[in-house]
């Protein structure tokens, strides 16, 4: 045999790269860390195959010889200088003089201004491509936000039910090894085969043995154990979480350090609710935080931790021997000295040695110096502590405002605020109490004296502002804050305008509603150009100072906003909505009188005051309104309109009728022929209400309101021949009007003719595809025909064409489904059609019949919520209170609802234009609807 070992054997050659030959390089799978390994450079390879050869004793190949280095060429000596560390010329700085940093300032301020300038749009924009995009690539976490929306109903018990999760990876491998680890081979005894072998055996004799003594009943002592394993697992359980849900982190024994602080902390959370810690908690955390203190023998929070938890478990000797440990070998840590006050302050005179050493140790640190103010029992004796650590930190603002607090003389606290503030100067808080303190002339000078000791500082200029306001000069509170404005701006240390806006905000809290107006008046634009979206910002900046509560300061930005803007409808509207609601009712007049000048074209401005002073109880003042309104805009049909109404609830229907006529004259459009038309219905004039929807209809054949109108008349005189012709003929001439079809095939079925009315329902559904009202008319035809299979048919295709109508599913829910299946029924629309009243309502019903009363309450309120102007929420919610209701609940309803003035809703509508309730209130209306519902 050869003495060559085996090729695999062999050792590798020395620099030798595994695929290096064909170019391969390393690589890096998704498993590995790190980036992937680069393969050699053209040089190395070069050198590694010459060496390789030259120990072979071969000459090295032509083509990957090493090629003779390079002479290093100069290198320039400049290459590599630092450009931050020039030299020659820009050596010296001297050339940045004050034009370089005031131009750098303006390019700051132009970089500024060009980020703010579209910044609301482009906020607007981003949001909304920003929603867009969230809601066609929704998260996973808000696929299941309605399972955490469930999650709030599960109860504390449920939640403590729930098993632990253990780790299942591996769980067979790991007890097998387990097993095997511990598994050991005996020699099997022959009485263990001789028992197997007769184990199936029948005995035929008994055994005389009586066993001699007590049977071990092993069965017993491992139930025991299991048990008593039980215990201890619910004992883990219970102290791993307290009631109230603060979860305490536990540490296995093997660990070496531990966190005193956070331990400590919920030791005392558990002391302070009157909670007995377990015992092998105190045990564990001994042992624990005693290693963590031998480890670190110079760690203060340590030997607070452990005299902690001595003091929990009730040593309190050996709490403070360890603390006093502390203090000898951490005699610069504050925290072991003021652990060792507290603990030793029912002896005050030890308290105060220790107190004395801290400090002796410690002369700057404030903390001690106040602990050892506290333990001193009389005024004396904390002024003489206090003027002894004014001594060592006379910069302390604390130390000075405990010294100031003691004295009682009034003039002692001036001279202490005078040499406070000569001490610290740069105190805002000295400088404002002092001039809080002193009188009116004094203040000023004291104000003066501190604009130029801090000539950075805004609070000085506020508190300026409000002196002046609480001495009773309004009027200088402007000029203040426009001097501040200009000094401010000078030293560069103007805030921001979000910040004024704060500032503005708690002086109005405080009372100084001047103050916050005058902050408003000259900081509100700051920052904010002509070509800004000014008024934007400025409603936005309205609307959350609203939404606070601060409302004063909502009042001040609105009139700069309405004097920067003053032809600004949107500016004028929000600013009687803020005096509506929380402003007086001639607050609210002046502000419309204003805006009605300002912008007299504006229909909306002019109807508003109208509105207003009718509701404020002066009838004439709002027809003189309205006879202005009719100087700038004649021929205005909405303003007609409104006077008509006025009339009407006036009940002065011979001026309305005058009106009206005026208009079909002047204004002539299809919605004043519809207006008299009613009008007429409503007072019983039949024929003349005929009359004029066949003048109307005559000029506009496709208005639908006047067919229906018409109809509508014939029926009320049982002329069905005559009506259905009327809603007939309106098909033909608005086929795009559901109303109609709805109104006509409900003629045919009173009639009798069901097939015609389902006809009619099919026409309309053609002529308007996807029209929820029409598909839900034809499934109640089927139901009032007791045809349920055919209404839940029609239901079926109607939703494929309609899923987002919640009209459809609350039909389905309440008359097609069983009572069962309604509550998941109606969480599946739910999570289809978003935030629709109607589904809201469903829902509270069948809570209601479920006799979850709070439940439906709950339903009930966010469907008003939601969308108030939804008149069957109402509706529902005060025939839910009849039952089961208040009296005070039931008026606070009512109340509500005549502020709201709903208007839609069916079974609303179907009462609200009766011409039997025209001359009842929103009230009555409600109790008239309640009572219809069912």
């Amino acid at each position: 045999m050869s003495g060559r070992r085996d090729f695999l054997s062999m050792p590798a050659p020395e620099n030798y790269v595994a695929g290096l030959g064909r170019g391969a390089t390393g690589f890096t799978t998704r498993s590995d860390l790190g980036p992937a390994r680069e393969g050699p450079s053209e040089e190395q390879m070069k050198e590694m195959l010459a060496k390789r050869a030259a120990s072979l004793g071969q000459a090295a190949p032509s083509a990957y010889g090493v090629v003779e280095k390079k002479p290093e060429e100069d290198e320039d000596e400049e290459r590599f200088q630092d450009p931050d560390n020039e030299v020659g010329l820009f050596s010296s700085g001297m050339n940045y003089d004050k034009d370089d940093d005031e131009a750098d300032r303006i390019y700051q301020d132009v970089d500024e201004k060009m980020d703010r300038r579209r910044r609301v749009r482009r906020e607007a924009r981003e949001k909304n491509e920003r929603e867009e995009y969230e809601k066609n690539n929704p998260k996973i976490q808000l696929q299941f936000a309605d399972l955490k929306r469930a999650l709030g109903n599960v109860s504390e018990e449920e939640w403590a039910a729930l098993p632990e999760v253990g780790d299942m990876t591996g769980k067979a491998k790991r007890a097998r090894e387990a097993r095997m680890a511990n598994a050991r081979s005996y020699a099997v005894p022959d009485s263990v085969i001789q028992a197997a072998h007769s184990g199936g055996e029948l005995q035929t004799s008994i055994s005389t043995d009586d066993g001699g003594g007590t049977i071990t009943n092993f069965a017993s002592i491992g139930a025991a154990q299991k048990s008593a394993l039980q215990v201890r697992l619910d004992s883990a359980a219970n102290s791993g979480s307290n009631g109230a849900g603060t979860q305490t982190a536990t540490t296995s024994g093997t660990a070496t350090s531990v966190d005193p602080r956070g331990y400590i902390t919920a030791l005392d959370k558990k002391q302070a609710m009157g909670e007995d810690v377990p015992v092998e908690d105190i045990n564990r955390a001994r042992v624990l935080l005693e290693s963590a203190v031998k480890t670190n023998v110079h760690n203060g929070p340590g030997y607070v931790a452990l005299a902690r938890l001595e003091e929990v478990a009730g040593k309190i000797h050996t709490a403070k021997k360890i603390i006093q440990k502390g203090c000898d070998m951490c005699p610069k840590s504050i925290v072991v000295w003021e652990e060792a006050i507290r603990l030793n302050k029912e002896n005050i005179h030890n308290a105060k040695i220790i107190a004395a050493s801290g400090i002796k140790q410690n002369p700057k640190a404030i903390k001690l110096w106040i602990a050892a103010i506290d333990l001193e029992q009389t005024p004396a004796a904390r002024k003489k502590v206090t003027r002894q650590a004014l001594d060592h930190n006379p910069q302390s603002v604390e130390l000075w405002k405990i010294l100031i607090n003691d004295t009682e003389d009034i003039e002692s606290v001036k001279l202490l605020f005078a040499k406070a503030t000569d001490t610290v100067k740069l105190s805002e808080e000295l400088w404002v109490s002092y001039a809080r303190v002193s009188g009116p002339e004094e203040a000023r000078q004291i104000l003066n004296a501190a604009f130029k000791a801090i000539p950075t500082s805004w609070a000085i200029w506020v508190h300026a502002c409000r002196l002046q306001e609480e001495l009773g000069k309004v009027n200088l509170c402007d000029k203040i804050m426009e001097r501040a404005v200009k000094a401010l701006i000078k030293e560069n240390a103007m805030p921001s305008r979000e910040d004024w806006i704060t500032q503005a905000e708690i002086c109005e809290e405080e009372g100084d509603i001047v103050t916050a107006g005058a902050i408003i008046k000259a900081t509100i634009g700051w920052k904010l150009d002509e070509d800004d979206d000014r008024r934007d910002v400025w409603l936005e900046d309205a609307k959350n100072s609203q939404a606070r509560g601060r409302y004063e300061v909502a009042r001040a930005i609105l009139a700069n906003a309405v004097s920067k803007f003053p032809t600004s409808t949107t500016v004028w509207h929000a600013s009687a909505d803020l005096e509506k609601h929380h402003g007086t009712t001639e607050a609210l007049l002046q502000i419309l009188e204003r805006a009605v000048n300002a912008c007299p074209t504006s229909e909306s401005l002019w109807l508003l005051y109208a509105r207003e002073m009718y509701a404020s109880g002066d009838g004439e003042g709002a027809r003189k309104v309205l006879g202005r309104s009719f100087e700038q805009l004649p021929g205005n049909e909405n303003l007609y309109t409104r006077a008509v109404d006025f009339e009407v609830d006036d009940e002065n229907y011979e001026q309305a009728r005058i009106f009206l006529q005026i208009a079909r004259q002047t204004a002539a459009t299809d919605r004043i022929f519809m207006k008299a038309a009613v009008l007429e219905r409503q007072l019983g004039a039949y024929e003349d209400a005929l009359d004029i929807c066949n003048q109307g209809l005559q000029t506009w054949p496709g208005s639908w309101k006047l067919h229906a109108i018409k109809g509508q008349i014939y029926e009320s005189l049982s002329k069905l021949r005559e009506a259905q012709e009327a809603y007939s003929i309106g098909t033909r001439a608005a086929p795009k009007s559901p109303a109609l079809y709805i109104l006509l095939s409900r003629i045919q079925e009173k009639q009798g003719a069901v097939v015609k009315a389902r006809s009619t329902l099919d026409r309309g559904r053609q002529q308007n595809p996807k029209t929820d009202t029409l598909l839900v008319e034809a499934v109640r035809l089927e139901r009032r025909q007791n045809n349920v299979p055919a209404a839940q048919k029609i239901m079926a295709a109607a939703l494929q064409e309609c899923p987002t109508s919640g009209l459809l599913w609350a039909e389905k829910i309440m008359h097609l489904e069983s009572r069962t299946q309604r509550k998941p029924r109606a969480l599946e629309a739910i999570k289809k059609v978003e935030k629709d009243p109607q589904l809201f309502i469903v829902v509270a019903r069948i809570f209601w019949a479920e006799r979850r009363l709070d439940k439906a309450a709950t339903w009930f309120t966010k469907a008003l919520v939601l969308d108030p102007d939804f008149g069957d929420g109402w509706v529902w919610y005060y025939k839910f209170l009849e039952q089961h209701g208040t009296d005070e609940k039931k008026a606070e309803v009512i109340e509500r609802c005549i502020g709201s003035e709903p208007r839609h809703g069916e079974i609303w509508q179907s009462v609200r234009k009766d011409p039997k309730n025209f001359r009842k209130g929103v009230g009555e209306v409600l109790k008239i609807a309640a009572a219809k519902a069912d």
